[in-house]
């Protein structure tokens, strides 16, 4: 007997073998403590910069350390975005690198539903923001923010699901933490090549040398720290003395490390046989990303006014009003519209149990904007600028409301969502396998 139509169609959201659905689970509790951590160093640096210790939380963001060689003398804000972020963005270089190769984008077909949810949701946002700063009349540089709501911040919508209770699905968070890999491609490429000024192309090049060496060393599996992290920052330095912002010299090293581990390896010291290096340095690097990394960026990067007449001046300022509608509207047209077009054209379905109104809820939570949002907004308008501190306010609350409405949406589904987590935890016989993937991997 022939099955029955609607079971020869593809499946959009299937579940993913236990070893992916493994990985992404691990992922994905290390970026939730860390979305914790983030959300309270946010809170903190509001507090202060609204308070009495407003002057000194000002005074320490905007010390300046370090040397003139390479421009490196920077206040402690800068050394957050440029430093900090740079391992961020190493880790992101190797989720990245893992997804093309081994991961959820290493087939055309796996790759095309969360890499196209990606790039709408990164074009809607963009041109809704230019659409309503247009509209409203802005003039001067107020374009120049346009990449400011394309970002979806992994951490921060992951803790947002935390504090909700959410049993979302297995599916759509490995889904979700696809679309924000490729979201971070994205991110950094458009930094690279829209927010670089005065490029200096021999520090560049010279770039080049340390990052080949680190490259050499790391595919021979050779993983010694006091060789990799002076290659490592010798890299970060040049980058950033190229005028190229610092943190593409973080995925750039990250796009350097194998994610297949060697079988047949001498056991030479310094070199360890079957190891996944990409593997052993995110387990490594992603708490301290997660945990240090982006909540210092954050403590220094959220300090802006609301008192004083400063949350009604960022309200009326059309740069604003764009970031907040790009991260709320453009975000759930882009992503949820990519996604039905794409089951539209080529026929398929929603895997069992899911409904449109859960992609609905994610595209709303991938409105969530945080980190990579205020990075752009220093960029594009100049950190602790008038607009630029409009932005971080407008990143806060157009964040704040996609989280409102994504718990809205999601939490009406919550008691299917928590059916199937039982499901999909269930091990009857007790093998560390829940019984629904061995299941599938046995095609039954």
């Amino acid at each position: 007997m022939s099955p029955a139509p609607d079971q020869r169609r593809p499946r959009l959201f299937r579940r993913a073998p236990w070893a992916e659905t493994q990985f992404v689970a691990n992922a994905l509790r290390t970026e939730t403590i860390g979305g914790a951590v983030l959300l309270v160093a946010a809170l903190a640096a509001l507090l202060l910069a609204n308070s009495p210790w407003r002057d000194a939380y000002t005074t320490l963001r905007d010390t300046p350390v370090g040397t003139d060689w390479g421009h490196l003398r920077l206040t402690l804000g800068h050394w957050a975005a440029d430093g900090l972020l740079a391992v961020f963005f190493f880790v992101a270089g190797l989720e990245l690198k893992r997804e093309f190769i081994v991961g959820e984008l290493r087939t055309p077909a796996r790759a095309a539903m969360p890499v196209l949810a990606a790039v709408a949701g990164v074009v809607t946002p963009a041109l809704v923001f230019v659409g309503v700063v247009s509209a409203l009349g802005a003039e001067g540089d107020a374009l120049r923010g346009w990449a400011v709501p394309t970002a979806t911040d992994i951490a921060f919508a992951l803790a947002v699901l935390a504090v909700i209770g959410s049993s979302l699905p297995s599916a759509l968070r490995a889904f979700l933490l696809t679309l924000a890999v490729v979201d971070d491609l994205i991110a950094i490429t458009i930094i690279a090549v829209f927010y670089t000024a005065d490029l200096e192309v021999v520090p560049l090049l010279l770039a080049l040398l340390p990052l080949a060496a680190f490259a050499t060393l790391v595919q021979r599996r050779i993983t010694s720290w006091w060789l990799l992290v002076p290659l490592a920052l010798s890299t970060w330095a040049l980058v950033h003395a190229s005028g190229v912002h610092a943190t593409v010299a973080g995925v750039l090293l990250g796009l350097s490390v194998p994610v297949k581990p060697r079988r047949r390896v001498p056991a030479v010291s310094a070199i360890a046989p079957d190891t996944d290096v990409a593997h052993r340095f995110e387990h490594r690097l992603r708490p301290l990303s997660a945990g240090v990394a982006v909540p210092v960026f954050a403590f220094f990067a959220s300090g802006v006014t609301v008192v004083g007449g400063g949350f009604a001046a960022a309200l009326a300022d059309p740069v604003a009003l764009g970031v907040m509608a790009g991260l709320v509207v453009g975000k759930l047209v882009g992503v949820l519209g990519a996604t039905w077009l794409l089951a539209r054209f080529t026929r398929a379905t929603l895997d069992d149990d899911l409904a449109w109104s859960d992609v609905a809820g994610l595209a709303l939570l991938t409105g969530v904007g945080f980190t990579v949002s205020l990075l752009v907004g220093e960029l594009a308008y100049g950190s602790g600028s008038e607009r630029d501190d409009h932005v971080k306010l407008a990143v806060l609350l157009g964040s704040l409301l996609a989280a409102v409405l994504a718990t809205v949406v999601l939490r009406v589904r919550n008691r299917v969502h928590r059916r199937i987590a039982e499901l999909e935890s269930h091990d009857a016989d007790a093998d560390g396998v829940p019984d629904v993937y061995q299941r599938e991997e046995q095609g039954s």
